[in-house]
C-alpha cells in the first residue's frame, strides 16, 4: 500500500516536540525548530534528511522510490516519492531522520520508552502544528 501525505504527518508528529510550519512554499517539519522533512505543495512527495552517503545510496538501489535531484546535491536530503513507498519504511525513515536533529534529551526520550512518545506540546504550550498557513 502506497504512503500518503497523512502517513508523513502521523508518522513524523508522533516524534516527541515536531511542529510543522511552512518555508520556501514546503510543509516543513521540524524538531526544536530544525527541519528533517518537507513536503511540496502538491504532496506527492517528501524530502528526508539522511545520514552522509544515505541518499545517494537509496537512490542508486531504488531509483523507482528514491531520488537525489539536482537541488539537494550538495544535502543530504533524500526525495521519496509516496506512490512508491510503503508507510511503515517511510515513518523508519522519518525517525532516523528526527534522531539526527534532536537533541540528545529528546533522543533519549525515544530510546527509554523503546519507541515514539507521543507528542507532549512545545515550549509555547501547543500541541504540535497547524497544518495551515
Amino acid at each position: 500500500m502506497p504512503a500518503t501525505p497523512d502517513d508523513v504527518r502521523a508518522a513524523a508528529l508522533a516524534l516527541p516536540e515536531t511542529t510543522e510550519r511552512p518555508a520556501w512554499d514546503m510543509a516543513c517539519l521540524r524538531v526544536r525548530d530544525r527541519i528533517f522533512a518537507s513536503m511540496p505543495p502538491d504532496e506527492t512527495w517528501v524530502a528526508i534528511r539522511l545520514g552522509e552517503g544515505e541518499n545517494r545510496a537509496l537512490a542508486a538501489e531504488r531509483p523507482g522510490v528514491f531520488s537525489v535531484p539536482h537541488h539537494y546535491r550538495n544535502s543530504t536530503m533524500v526525495v521519496v516519492r509516496l506512490a512508491a513507498v510503503d508507510p511503515a519504511e517511510l515513518a523508519e525513515l522519518l525517525t532516523e531522520a528526527w534522531r539526527l536533529r534532536a537533541p540528545a534529551r529528546l533522543r533519549a526520550a525515544i530510546d527509554g520508552a523503546g519507541g515514539p512518545v507521543p507528542d507532549t506540546g512545545t515550549a509555547d504550550g501547543t500541541r504540535g502544528a497547524s497544518h495551515g498557513p
